[in-house]
């Protein structure tokens, strides 16, 4: 797993590679937006509540 850092108007965010793949983080980028408090407003938020769900049945199928 590498780690790298890009500027991005001003703001810090990390890429993490692993297997050739690129993940951004997203605190980093919520972070720059409005702090932590977007953070939780960003969780609570029906459409990613139903995006996680999506996402761990699709690639973790014993997650309850």
């Amino acid at each position: 797993m590498k780690s790298k850092k890009i500027n991005v108007q001003d703001t810090e965010i990390t890429i993490t590679s692993i297997n050739n793949e690129d993940y951004i983080s997203l605190t980093d980028m919520l972070k720059a937006k409005d702090g932590d408090f977007f953070i939780s407003d960003w969780l609570r938020n029906r459409n990613t509540v139903e995006f996680l769900g999506i996402w761990e049945r699709i690639y973790n199928p014993n997650f309850n």
